[in-house]
């Protein structure tokens, strides 16, 4: 039986990325650790969220990707990710479009992180496509014609 986390460290999970063949930065804001990486081009940040006993221990983070909105985002297109997919979710915050998803590490297995980490790079991978193909969708509808159903009720 393997041994459970209780928590991670910031060098911790770089090491389980580095180790799934990503690259990491570590950067410090005001105090503040994350890790910046990348999967195929698309960059994303790891957020240490709620601290553990341990001093620079955390019990959960959050993967998180921005994507900066040029234009106007299709209608729903939030929602309906929201709607039709688990685990990660999309919000619409000022310019950026962003997609998270926490992860809870209390008690967990060291496989659990690499899966995690692999729904995430798969989840990232859909969100691409889904951008994609819901504006072609989007762009389809507003340039299909409008049809009216003009038939009259017969005059009796």
């Amino acid at each position: 039986m393997s041994e459970l986390i209780t928590s991670v460290t910031p060098k911790g999970l770089t090491e389980l990325l580095q180790a799934a063949g990503y690259r990491v930065n570590q950067t410090d804001q005001n105090g503040i650790v994350q890790l910046l990486s990348a999967s195929q081009g698309i960059g994303f940040a790891v957020r240490f969220g709620n601290p553990a006993a341990e001093q620079g221990s955390y019990v959960d983070f959050t993967y998180s990707c921005a994507l900066r909105v040029q234009g106007q985002l299709p209608e729903g297109l939030a929602q309906v990710w929201n709607a039709s997919r688990r685990f990660a979710r999309l919000s619409l915050q000022g310019e950026f479009l962003l997609m998270e998803m926490d992860v809870v590490v209390a008690g967990v297995g060291a496989d659990h992180l690499r899966s995690q980490l692999e729904l995430w790079d798969r989840l990232l991978q859909e969100f691409i496509v889904y951008l994609r193909e819901y504006s072609q969708n989007a762009a389809q509808l507003e340039a299909a014609p409008t049809v009216e159903n003009r038939e009259e009720a017969p005059v009796l």
